[in-house]
C-alpha cells in the first residue's frame, strides 16, 4: 500500500505558475502509474494528466495540454505537475492518484490510491 501527500497549491494570479508535488511513502513509486485529477466547486472530479511507471509516456486533458507538464522522480518517490499560464477555470482541488495495474490513464476507477488534495486558486 502507498500513501500519497500533495503539496504546492496556493493562490496565484491568472497567467502565473505553480508546481504541485505528490510525495509517496509506504512503497516505491516506480511500482505505480500516476495521475493528477481535479475537482472544481460544484463539478465532478476530472482527469488532468497521467504518467507511466517509467515516465516515458504522458497523457493530458485537452484543457491543459501545452500548459501543464507531468513528470516523476522515482528516486525521490515524487510526482510533479508543473502548471503554467494558469486560468481562473483551473481553480480546483488537485489530487494525485496511483494505479497498480494497466488501465486507462484518464479513468478514475482504475486508480487504487488517492491523496487528500491540494487547493489551487487562480484569480482573474
Amino acid at each position: 500500500q502507498v500513501q500519497l501527500v500533495e503539496s504546492g497549491g496556493g493562490l496565484v494570479q491568472a497567467g502565473g505558475s505553480l508546481r504541485l508535488s505528490c510525495a509517496a511513502s509506504g512503497r516505491t513509486l516506480s511500482s505505480y502509474a500516476m495521475g493528477w485529477f481535479r475537482q472544481a466547486p460544484g463539478k465532478e472530479r476530472e482527469f488532468v494528466a497521467g504518467i507511466s511507471r517509467s515516465g516515458s509516456s504522458t497523457y493530458y486533458a485537452d484543457s491543459v495540454k501545452g500548459r501543464f507538464t507531468i513528470s516523476r522522480d522515482n528516486a525521490k518517490n515524487t510526482v510533479y505537475l508543473q502548471m503554467n499560464s494558469l486560468k481562473p477555470e483551473d481553480t480546483a482541488i488537485h489530487y494525485c492518484a496511483a494505479r497498480v495495474y494497466a488501465g486507462a490513464p484518464s479513468r478514475q476507477s482504475d486508480y487504487d490510491y488517492w491523496g487528500q488534495g491540494t487547493q489551487v486558486t487562480v484569480s482573474s
